[in-house]
């Protein structure tokens, strides 16, 4: 596995980056600010959280593959898009300046700085009586609850 020098506590709240899963012929990405990466299972993995209500969520339980790739800053305005745009309403890349490249197993973008193609390991539905009183409140309050999928990085992708 090549390595890669990534500050894995801050990378997904301080850098911009993209969940992606799908085929060629039929895809979703959207913009993530929670995330991990780590090991589980002797393999190394990246941790992904989806709510059910997102698009991207059905393309996560049908596929075995996702990328999560990250972005300069100069993409912000294109990530903000992918993050509050549906892709149930339309093709709503076309409204941003990435251009979709096309992996053997899934989808990411030619401006990412840095791709991981992940093949999924596992998925969880969180347990909302488990966390903190808290954390319910600010970000449940609506019950559309995370699901979390572990997937191994099968792949880097450094430009």
């Amino acid at each position: 596995m090549k390595r890669i020098d990534i500050d894995i506590l801050n990378t997904f709240q301080q850098d911009a980056a993209l969940l992606t899963a799908g085929t060629k012929d039929h895809f979703n990405t959207m913009t993530i600010g929670w995330g991990g990466l780590g090991t589980l299972w002797n393999k190394p993995v990246a941790t992904v959280y989806v709510r059910p209500s997102r698009y991207t969520y059905e393309f996560m339980e049908n596929e075995d593959y996702f990328t999560v790739s990250f972005y300069d800053r100069t993409y912000r305005s294109d990530l903000a898009v992918l993050g509050t745009v549906s892709g149930r309403d339309g093709d709503k890349v076309a409204q941003t300046s990435l251009t979709p490249e096309f992996l053997d197993n899934s989808v990411t973008f030619k401006q990412a700085r840095l791709t991981l193609v992940c093949r999924k390991l596992y998925r969880q539905d969180m347990d909302l009586a488990a966390m903190p009183e808290d954390v319910q409140r600010r970000a449940y309050a609506d019950g559309d609850v995370h699901t979390a999928y572990i997937g191994e990085v099968v792949d880097v992708i450094e430009k």
